[in-house]
């Protein structure tokens, strides 16, 4: 019989450490908490950021493109149709043509019809457009069969990439991508954005070497790119290691000033969000769904028309688009979580317990949303989860979106199975805690039964153990504004450099449903602390609200919550369990 237990850990502080003194005690907690014990890893500014230097292949890159600029060739860079995709189109494409690219387009591939990367058919089109270099960005590292088209019509390719590669590597003429083997390991943990936001400084150096910006143009600031890097960083999830803060510390910074793509101005403003109190959360919350938006439902291209405008209010019309898109979106992944729902009971009772790997689905789900859903029932049954829906083209191929949990990597487990079953996936890829895949429909069930036992195999027990960490209790002074501003400015917090959390034992004074799926509750803080909203989102309704529990324990995050041009305190609750 499978156990599933929850439990709560506290971080260890780091005794050793060489921080400065008039750091705040709290802050040097939190930071103790997360290994970081040194000084100079608190410096945030752009002149700690590693050199593009240790990037193999970025002077061949340079070079290629330098050629292709002083020619004036036609270059097309083909992004992703996720956030960090469309912010590594749009910042490159800005970068060229700030460095006297005259001739720059882009193309995003249409998910529902061109699928992911730099495909044959692809190439065939821009082929027929002209194109006479293709940079890839976010993708291509798996794109085979599309580059040796693509070799066959002569065009070069470059390909800037962070996903993990296979055994064998396209033939491109050149590959950027951190996650090789013989890349930089320092690099490792940079988004899309991040390896294209490196290619184009490196560019900048060598014009200026060439004395390009005495003859062609004015040398641009590259750091007025960091707005989208910092974007596309956080919502990609990857790692937050000292050179991501850097760079996202960076755009974060020049958002809450202002400085910034009218286009993310444009999505803040429908949004309700005040600029000089942006936080990493918005980014993952406010900003990415309504730019992923565009990708999962219609076509990324839209994403990328807001980020490169700049016309406030042309931004202003695309983000009303873009945010109409996320309501429909909304709407579509609760008809499907839903759906989701029903199908791990009908799993349940067949096997008395859910499998260690869930895979779910429908013939009528949308390829767009299946990654969403994934993630909620992950959240919700603490297990690996793969949820598939039809191509929408009636051949009988499915796309299947996954996410796993902490020690189980689920691109591992695929390219596993690969091996074990060699024909029954199609093409995979992905990450430790994300992928993606195509198989048969007449494969599913054979998938799943694989996929399942793999998992299984790779448990060495029937517990499933979900440790959420906390970073110790806050006193009752403690729970205010000044707090709350302090932990946002000691950021930014993501992967890897976890948000703050902390736990306590609170007073249930009032609790209610907002949106049908969302706990909203006041709480008394013990000893005489102050009453504190707090909201726990997709909250299980088969249990809450319970009005027969007066007292709970929560792990929670301080934050702000602004209502009607007032700021007051808010927890965002992550876990909520009754005391009585």
């Amino acid at each position: 019989m499978l156990n599933y237990k929850i439990e709560l850990r506290h971080r260890k502080i780091v005794v050793k450490d060489n921080l400065p003194i008039d750091l705040p005690p709290l802050i040097k907690r939190l930071y103790l908490n997360r290994g970081l014990c040194d000084a100079e890893k608190l410096e945030r500014s752009a002149n700690k950021l590693l050199s593009f230097k240790t990037l193999h292949n970025i002077d061949k890159a340079v070079t290629i493109i330098y050629n292709m600029l002083i020619n004036k060739r036609k270059i097309i860079v083909v992004g992703d149709f996720d956030a960090d995709g469309a912010t590594s189109t749009a910042l490159t494409v800005l970068a060229l043509k700030s460095m006297g690219g005259k001739n720059i387009q882009y193309l995003i591939p249409n998910r529902f019809e061109d699928g992911y990367g730099l495909s044959t058919k692809i190439v065939k089109h821009l082929h027929m457009i002209g194109a006479e270099m293709i940079l890839t960005v976010d993708n291509g590292i798996s794109s085979h069969e599309g580059i040796s088209c693509a070799k066959k019509y002569g065009i070069p390719v470059i390909i800037t990439d962070h996903h993990l590669p296979s055994n064998d590597l396209p033939e491109a003429e050149a590959i950027i991508n951190p996650n090789i083997s013989n890349m930089s390991f320092a690099l490792s943990s940079l988004a899309g954005v991040g390896v294209a936001f490196y290619l184009m400084v490196a560019l900048r150096t060598y014009l200026r070497e060439k004395g390009w910006f005495n003859k062609i143009c004015i040398e641009p600031n590259l750091a007025n790119l960091l707005d989208l890097v910092a974007l596309g960083t956080i919502v990609d999830v990857v790692p937050l290691d000292i050179n991501n803060r850097i760079l996202v510390w960076q755009g974060l910074n020049r958002i809450r000033a202002g400085i910034c793509r009218p286009g993310i101005i444009a999505l803040l403003e429908i949004a309700n969000r005040q600029l000089k109190d942006l936080s990493t959360d918005d980014l993952s919350y406010v900003l990415g769904p309504r730019l992923n938006a565009a990708g999962r439902l219609n076509d990324m291209s839209k994403g990328v028309a807001l980020l490169l405008t700049h016309d406030l209010n042309h931004a202003r019309i695309l983000a009303n688009e873009l945010d109409r898109l996320n309501q429909s979106r909304k709407k579509i992944e609760q008809v499907m979580h839903n759906e989701a729902l029903k199908l791990c009971n009908i799993l349940q009772q067949k096997e008395n317990n859910l499998p260690l790997g869930i895979t779910v689905y429908h013939p009528e789900w949308h390829q767009g949303v299946i990654g969403i859903v994934a993630s909620r029932l992950k959240e919700r049954f603490h297990r690996p989860v793969i949820a598939f829906a039809p191509t929408g083209i009636g051949d009988g191929i499915l796309k299947g979106s996954g996410r796993s949990i902490e020690n189980l990597h689920l691109r591992n487990i695929l390219e596993h199975l690969n091996t074990v079953k060699p024909n029954l996936i199609i093409k995979f890829g992905g990450h430790a805690m994300a992928a993606g895949l195509s198989i048969k429909e007449i494969h599913y069930k054979e998938f799943s039964q694989y996929f399942s036992n793999l998992v299984k195999e790779l448990f060495k027990n029937d517990i499933i153990s979900d440790i959420i960490w906390s970073d110790g209790s806050l006193q009752p002074s403690e729970f205010s504004i000044q707090t709350a501003d302090l932990l946002r400015e000691a950021g930014p917090w993501g992967v890897s450099f976890p948000q703050p959390t902390f736990d306590g034992e609170f007073e249930l004074v009032k609790q209610r449903l907002i949106n049908k799926r969302h706990l909203h509750v006041l709480v008394k803080v013990f000893d005489n602390g102050p009453l504190v909203d707090g909201v726990l989102f997709n909250v299980d309704t088969n249990h809450w609200p319970n009005t027969k529990i007066s007292k709970v324990g929560l792990l929670y995050r301080l934050d702000v919550k602004i209502y009607r041009g007032k700021r007051f305190v808010q927890l965002i609750i992550e876990y909520l369990w009754p005391l009585d």
